[in-house]
Parts: structure tokens; C-alpha cells; sequence
């Protein structure tokens, strides 16, 4: 009798029809753009041009060889279905170990990340299989005390939650809410009962956060430090005898002398500390913001992962992330719904989409690599993994049964080996970082680690389950979007400009030529900003000389230009619309890009060439999870809100003040010398950047509340526009 499959998958044939048709025919006409630019244009231009021609060409060919590369990403999108019923027994499945990430209890408050704890600690699937491991890379007393009392709640909460089968295992989300409330006493007075224990856990943690927990970061063990491993509830008083899954705190050892690699770092400690404690053959990945919203993805992920057809080459299964607290306009597109939509989905129709920080489901073999066997010599395993002859000797096999009470002694007899494994030093003369684990090469480790795992031969699956599986906490003010932006662009130009390169080192790789585009897509994707930069600059400079850029209203090479402006941005809205988007969503998108593009993606690339030459060290700013109420109010009404730096504010109000000044004068000119023909293509795009940036106008003009753009900002934006009208007025004549 044949065994029915797991999980199917189809794909989505009209989406990859269109896409396909679409691609043959704007390609064709960005060769006749060419043409016209090398062959017509470049005869006809005075000497003196030639500089500014230089720069519009290079803007349109880079901007033609990213959307070239772009276009990979929905060659072949597929959708999957799963059938978790189908799973072996329970007592058949495999263990999976739980890695939450927290760094700054300032930027990421304890009750929040508790709230992501317990809800993984409620996952439906067996609690002798699960391990929960929290790295806490801050070092904060308070969040050690958080964790502790967490685990004392948590002897109520998961009960409960298994109880009654409740989905929402986040409780700050469960109590809010009242969909999950059925009828019966029992459950009415446990759920008030529940609920007064989760408002008393949450004042204990306020308290201790009100009396200074958060006043140092680094308050209880310092900035060098030992490390701090602890079984939590191990030493603690359980009469109940409770089933609740493992939970272990580590505070990894910090030297200032020694690089510690950011995430990517604490990742590699869980993995060690987990490889002598859990040792589970499967793990999951969590920001400490992405709280579980469907207990049963474990169960999800190992129909992927089960599958005799795809898990011997499967490396992890990403589902998307999700947000409750993205508002109907998504003004900063903080879902960054492109990503999770449209292109996941494509790359899964080739060998898989890319790591994405979060929400995956990672086998660990994976991460060791797939050469290791017992018959291995054990002096060239330490070269590898390092000197721990504990952690050697669970490299090849991995527990897939545990026991709740013993585990928890077996951890602690060996607590002081795992303090080894996560000290600053355990990784010199080792291949940690470099071919073993989370890889160091750039800060955006879930890229460069996804992409080194499919050059070696690994693949991914991607899954979007109706019911979002995890739920974080969206980015909603301008300064934390672009802060973040700018840390992600930054780690993907340093992969772009090194030996590892997409489109080489993939090749090189043999891996597919589809993949390598989709890859090198998005380590090119800062390099947006140059043609944004330019094209935001040198055509307006022109059209108030006079000098053309674009070809006449009444040439037949005017109509490549417009196809190629119309075929672009009509091929996003059908995308937009397709996936469930509006009109609006396809706008603020569009609005998003070109402030990314002048400033995350700007200030991406130049830290990383900064990086590239010495000139600085890698940083990594965790994203703000403090939510800032009369920030959220304007992001939920639509209202931007540009309480941001300097550095991010003035160059937009810059340009856009030079394409006012420019739209106004140059339209002028053109009606006054009756050169509208000759220079409409220069007029209308300045008042399309103008039409697409209105709320910056709006901001410095006409909006006078806490979140406009400061009279400071718009003076100093206005010297600078100045400065380049001067500039202009001596070169481009």
C-alpha cells in the first residue's frame, strides 16, 4: 500500500504565464532603449554632454540589469499544502530545540520577549521534545529575573493551553482578544484564574524593570563577563510536578578583546550548548518578538521535513513573517509583503527561498554540514568544531527522545562544559562561523548563511499557512525603518563585493541560474540608490539649462521610454492586486522604495565600503520594540511621522525641494521657449518624484505637529539645494 504524502505542492501556472510574457516584451524594449542611447543619442549630443549622458546611461542600465535580476524571482512561483494528520506517532517524531534571540532589554522589553517564550513553550507537539533555549547577548539581570518568574507562570499557562487547544499561546495576545472563549464553566473560571496570575506576572516584571532593570544593559555581569548558563526551575520548588519543556537561560562569556559577531554568534553558542544538552536533530529559529500564533507549525515543518522524497537534501522550511501590528496603509511597508508574496513563493519553484532571520525551521545537520561519520579522526573534527570532546561525541547522533527530569540533570552535570562551549574564546582555531554554523562573513547572517547552504547542494521550502504561524512586531516610524534598512543593505553589499558574489561564487557552485539572479538580486538591491540619486538630480539640473535628457514627445523613441516607465509600473500593481493589495498598497510601496533608495540603501552602501577599507567596524543595532503611542497613533491614520535623524531627513527634503524648484522654473521655461516637446520627459518626472513624495512636501509645509519635518531640517535641506543649483549653473551648461 503506497504511504500518502505529507505535503503537495503546485504551481501557480497563470501568475508564471503573465510573468514570462511580460519579461520577453519589456526586455525588447530596453534593447531599443539601448540603442537609441548608444546608437541615435550618443551622434547627436554636443561634447560638453557627454558627462551627464555618462551618468543617465549608467543609471538606465543599472536600473535595467537590476530588474533583469529581479525578474528571477517569479520565473516559477508555487503554493504547498501540508497534512499533518498523516505525521508518524508521537512518539515517533523528532525533537526540535527553540533558539530565541534577545540583546538590549532597552530595545527589546522583557515582557515582550517572555511573551514569545511561553509561547513556544505551548506548542502543540510532545513536551519531552521540545527545548527552549533563550540567549540573552545583553547580559541583563532583569531578564534573567523575567525568565525565572516566567517559569513559574508557565507551570499555569502551558497546562492550560493544552488543555483547551488554545491557539493564541502568546497571553498578551489571548487576553486581549475573545475569539478562543467557549462556553463552559470549567474553562471560564480557569481562563480568570489564568488571567489574574498572567496581570500579577506582568507586574512583577514592571516592578523590577521600574526599580532600574534597564537602566545598564549591562548591570549584573558587566561588559567582560562569564558566561551564565541555568536550567531554569531546575533548582526551584515544582510540588506540582507539572510537564512543562526544557528551558535554558545563557548569557554567553564577553571579552572586548575578542569579537563576539553579533547574532550570528549567539546563534553558534545555542548550537553548542544545545549540541550537549537537547541535541535535537531539528531548530527552531526566533527573534525574541515572534511569538508563536499557531502551535501546531512544529507539526507543519516536519511535513516537510518527514518527507522521504525531499528531506535528505531539505535544509530548513521558512514561513513568512507576519505582523499584528501593521496598520491597513503599511505607510513604511513594514511587512514587507514583496518579500513574503511574491518573491519566497517564486524562489520556492526553484530550490528554495532564502534564510530569513526568523521562523524557520533548520535542521541541524545542516548547519554541521553533511560529512560527519562516527568513523571520523577526532583530531580533524576538533579542527572543525573545537576541542570539546563532549560536544565531538554528540556530533553524529542527535536525541529524537527525551526525558523531561532527566535532561534536566544530565544538563546540569555537564553546565560546566557548556560554559566552555559558550566562552569568547571555545571558536579560535576552529571552522566556527567560517564553514560550521551561522556564518560570520556579514551581519545579515541569515542571507550569507541561506546562500552558502544552497551552494553546498542544501534546499529550502517555503510555507504560508492561512493562519499566520508566528506574529512580530512591525517597524512603525520612519527613523526605526530606515535604521534597520540601513543595517540589512549594509551586510548585503559586503557579500556582493567579496569573494562570494552571487553571480560568481553561485556559478562557481553550480547552483542554479535563477537562484544566483534571485541572490544577487538583493545584494544588488542597495545599489538602488545611485540611479535614484541621479536621476533625482541631473535631469532637473538640465531642464533648468535646457539641455534635453530624453528623447522628443512627437519621436517614436519617446514611446519606448513611456512603455518601459508604464510597463513597469503596471506590472507591480498586477502584482500588488493579485496578492491582495490596493492601489494604495502599490503607492506607498512605490514611496517607500524611493526613500529607501536615497537613504537605507545609500547609507548601506557607504558603511560597507567604509568596512570594505578599514575605516569601520562592523556594528549591529537591534531594532526598537519600545512602541512610542503618538508615533503608532500617526502610523495607524496613514500620517508619516519624520522624528528621525539628520542624516535620513535632509537628503529627502534636499531633492525634493530641487524637483520643486525645478517642476515650477523649468515649466516655466519650457512654455515661455516653447520647448515643451523637447523637454516634457524632464518636467514630467519631476512632477511625478513630487506626486510620489507629497507627504514629504506635506511635512515641511503644511503640517505643524510633533511629527513634521523641523524648520531646522528644511532651512539646512534648502542651503544644500542651493549649493546644487550653483553647481549645476557652472557644469551643466
Amino acid at each position: 500500500m503506497e504511504t500518502l504524502p505529507l505535503q503537495e505542492w503546485k504551481v501557480q501556472k497563470y501568475s508564471a504565464i503573465i510573468h514570462r510574457i511580460h519579461t520577453l516584451i519589456h526586455s525588447i524594449f530596453i534593447l531599443s532603449m539601448f540603442y537609441y542611447r548608444l546608437i541615435i543619442n550618443l551622434n547627436t549630443i554636443p561634447l560638453s554632454f557627454f558627462p551627464y549622458w555618462l551618468i543617465i546611461f549608467i543609471s538606465e542600465l543599472l536600473l535595467s540589469f537590476l530588474w533583469l535580476l529581479n525578474s528571477a524571482h517569479i520565473w516559477t512561483p508555487v503554493s504547498r499544502s501540508v497534512f499533518p494528520e498523516r505525521l508518524p506517532p508521537e512518539d515517533e517524531l523528532p525533537a526540535i530545540d527553540i533558539f530565541v534571540c534577545t540583546a538590549d532589554p532597552k530595545k527589546e522589553p522583557p515582557l515582550g520577549v517572555m511573551n514569545t517564550i511561553l509561547s513556544v513553550l505551548a506548542l502543540d507537539y510532545p513536551i519531552e521534545k521540545l527545548s527552549v533555549y533563550l540567549s540573552d547577548d545583553g547580559g541583563s539581570n532583569l531578564t534573567l529575573y523575567a525568565i525565572n518568574e516566567t517559569w513559574k507562570f508557565a507551570e499555569f499557562w502551558v497546562p492550560f493551553c493544552r488543555k483547551y487547544g488554545i491557539k493564541k499561546t502568546c497571553p498578551e495576545f489571548y487576553f486581549q482578544g475573545d475569539d478562543e472563549i467557549n462556553s463552559s464553566k470549567e474553562f471560564l473560571k480557569e481562563r480568570e484564574n489564568i488571567q489574574k496570575d498572567y496581570e500579577k506576572f506582568k507586574m512583577r516584571l514592571k516592578k523590577a524593570q521600574e526599580n532600574g532593570g534597564t537602566e545598564d544593559t549591562i548591570s549584573h555581569f558587566g561588559p567582560n563577563r562569564n558566561t551564565v548558563i541555568e536550567i531554569i526551575g531546575q533548582r526551584g520548588k515544582n510540588n506540582r510536578k507539572i510537564k512543562i519543556p526544557l528551558l535554558v537561560y545563557v548569557s554567553r562569556e564577553k571579552n572586548s578583546a575578542h569579537p563576539h559577531h553579533f547574532k550570528a554568534g549567539a546563534l553558534n553558542v545555542l548550537l553548542r550548548v544545545s549540541g550537549i544538552i537537547s541535541n535535537s536533530p531539528y531548530i527552531l529559529i526566533l527573534d525574541c518578538d515572534m511569538h508563536s500564533n499557531d502551535p501546531s507549525s512544529a507539526r507543519q515543518a516536519m511535513c516537510f521535513h518527514l518527507d522521504p522524497k525531499i528531506s535528505p537534501s531539505l535544509a530548513f522550511v521558512q514561513f513568512p513573517q507576519r505582523f499584528h501590528n501593521v496598520s491597513k496603509n503599511d505607510i513604511y511597508d513594514s511587512a514587507l509583503r514583496a518579500i513574503f508574496v511574491v518573491k519566497w513563493p517564486g524562489m520556492d519553484g526553484l530550490i528554495g527561498p532564502m534564510l530569513s532571520g526568523t521562523c524557520f525551521y533548520m535542521k541541524r545537520k545542516a548547519l554541521y554540514g553533511t560529512g560527519i561519520h562516527k568513523d571520523m579522526d577526532i583530531s580533524g573534527l576538533k579542527k572543525c568544531f573545537g576541542s570539546s570532546n563532549e560536544f565531538l561525541n554528540n556530533l553524529t547522533s542527535t536525541n529524537h527522545k527525551q526525558n523531561g527530569s532527566g535532561i534536566k540533570e544530565f544538563a546540569d552535570n555537564k553546565i560546566q562544559e557548556a560554559k566552555v562551549l559558550a566562552s569568547c574564546t571555545y571558536e579560535q582555531d576552529s571552522q566556527w562561523g567560517n564553514q560550521i554554523g551561522f556564518l560570520y562573513h556579514s551581519v545579515v547572517e541569515d542571507y550569507f548563511t541561506g546562500f552558502i547552504l544552497h551552494c553546498k547542494g542544501w534546499k529550502s521550502v517555503f510555507y504560508n499557512p492561512t493562519r499566520p504561524a508566528f506574529l512580530g512586531s512591525a517597524t512603525t516610524n520612519l527613523n526605526d525603518t530606515l535604521i534597520q534598512g540601513t543595517r540589512w543593505n549594509s551586510g548585503l553589499i559586503e557579500v556582493l563585493f567579496s569573494r562570494f558574489c552571487p553571480l560568481i561564487y553561485g556559478l562557481i557552485s553550480r547552483m542554479p541560474l535563477l537562484e544566483c539572479m534571485c541572490y544577487a538580486y538583493l545584494a544588488s538591491q542597495p545599489l538602488y540608490c545611485f540611479p535614484a540619486w541621479f536621476l533625482a538630480i541631473i535631469p532637473q539640473l538640465c531642464l533648468l539649462n535646457g539641455i534635453p535628457i530624453y528623447p522628443k514627445v512627437s519621436s517614436p523613441w519617446f514611446m519606448v521610454y513611456s512603455f518601459l516607465f508604464l510597463s513597469t509600473l503596471g506590472k507591480y500593481l498586477w502584482e500588488v492586486v493579485q496578492t491582495g493589495g490596493t492601489m494604495r498598497t502599490w503607492w506607498n510601496e512605490w514611496r517607500v522604495w524611493m526613500i529607501k533608495s536615497i537613504t537605507a540603501y545609500f547609507y548601506g552602501s557607504l558603511d560597507a565600503i567604509l568596512k570594505l577599507f578599514g575605516f569601520r567596524k562592523a556594528s549591529f543595532l537591534p531594532t526598537n520594540k519600545v512602541v512610542d503611542n503618538d508615533q503608532l497613533k500617526r502610523y495607524q491614520k496613514g500620517i508619516y511621522d519624520f522624528q528621525a535623524s539628520k542624516m535620513l531627513i535632509v537628503p529627502l527634503v534636499t531633492l525634493v525641494t530641487l524637483n520643486m524648484v525645478s517642476f515650477v522654473l523649468g515649466s516655466a521655461k519650457v512654455i515661455f521657449e516653447g520647448r515643451l516637446s523637447d523637454l516634457f520627459g524632464q518636467v514630467f518626472l519631476s512632477f511625478f518624484i513630487l506626486v510620489v513624495n507629497y507627504p514629504i512636501i506635506e511635512g515641511m509645509i503644511f503640517r505643524k505637529d510633533k511629527g513634521s519635518i523641523p524648520c531646522s531640517v528644511t532651512l539646512l535641506s534648502i542651503l544644500f539645494c542651493i549649493l546644487l543649483l550653483f553647481i549645476g549653473s557652472i557644469f551643466v551648461m
